[in-house]
Order: C-alpha cells, then structure tokens, then sequence
C-alpha cells in the first residue's frame, strides 16, 4: 500500500502577513521514515531555511535539535530466520546512521536505544511496544513519551502500522 503525505509549511512574508512557505509531499526514508522537519538548536527558530534537503534520513536528531516524522511499522515476518533478521537489523540502522544505537538486542534484532526524548503517537494499527521489561499493546492514538529506552516496535498484525515521532536531543543520565 503507497502511501503520500503532505507537508505545508508556514512562513511571514516581508510584509509579515502569514503564508504558505512550503507545500510539497514528503518523500520516504530508510526503515519507512518520513520526515517533515528538522530543528538543529532550541529554541528553534522560526524563520529560515528547510534543512532536510539533501541531508539523509537518520534516525536521531541533530545535536540539540529535533526531528518530527511519520514512521511506518510492517507486518513482522514470522518466518525471517534469525540470521537473516541480524543481518536485515544491522543494514536498516547502518542506513540511518544508528548502527550506535543497537546496544541490547537480546530480545529483538531490531531493539535499539537513542539519546532522545520521543513523542509518538499511533495514528492507525496496532503496534506492541516492546522493552526490556514487558510489553504493551498500542491502538489508534494511544501515546508513548519513550525516554531513551531500550525498545522495539513490533507490528503483529496484517497491515503496516503508522506512527507519527517527534524527536527531542536529550541528555544521558548521569551515571
């Protein structure tokens, strides 16, 4: 199933009357990434140029910045051997520059751990977050704040599922 989303982005004219700035769709990344916007620095500011262009997809934020995105979780494939899942985890995180990320994949190739604070929401499926510790069961519009936790987005269904991500730099706890 193809799915297009649309981004429109605002903006002031010299005039300082509001505008459209932006109105394009939003083209996919590695790992059914789809993003709309990226902030490199808080607070953010509101003029200025799009800076995804030509930047590849990645699956952290820049340092201090932020990314809001759409991702897409697939039907998980039963039948992928482990090794070919190990090797399929390794390729999909190398592609979006977190092979870093993959820190305890005992449970799950695909479980991984960023330094950020996220917002996510199911917009429509059924996705199983999984962590270290249990799991939970998310429907349409359930949400998740994930602070820089081991986990994993399982999708045990038929269709893929989508999940819109806001993306926050965080700082790792002190040790």
């Amino acid at each position: 199933m193809e799915m297009k989303f649309r981004r429109i982005v605002t903006g002031s004219g010299p005039d300082g009357r509001s505008r459209v700035a932006d109105d394009a769709l939003v083209q996919p990344g590695p790992l059914g990434i789809f993003d709309f916007w990226l902030t490199e620095k808080a607070p953010a500011p509101l003029s200025g140029p799009d800076l995804l262009p030509g930047r590849p997809t990645r699956l952290e934020p820049p340092p201090g910045g932020s990314v809001f995105r759409y991702f897409l979780i697939p039907p998980q494939d039963p039948s992928l051997a482990p090794e070919a899942a190990e090797r399929a985890a390794q390729e999909a995180f190398a592609a979006v520059g977190a092979a870093h990320c993959r820190v305890d994949t005992r449970l799950n190739p695909m479980m991984h751990t960023t330094r950020t604070v996220d917002y996510v929401v199911v917009l429509r499926g059924e996705v199983t977050l999984l962590l270290d510790d249990g799991r939970v069961t998310l429907k349409p519009f359930d949400a998740v704040v994930q602070r820089g936790t081991n986990h994993y987005w399982i999708n045990e269904g038929k269709e893929p599922a989508l999940l819109l991500g806001v993306l926050l730099d965080a700082e790792a706890p002190q040790k």
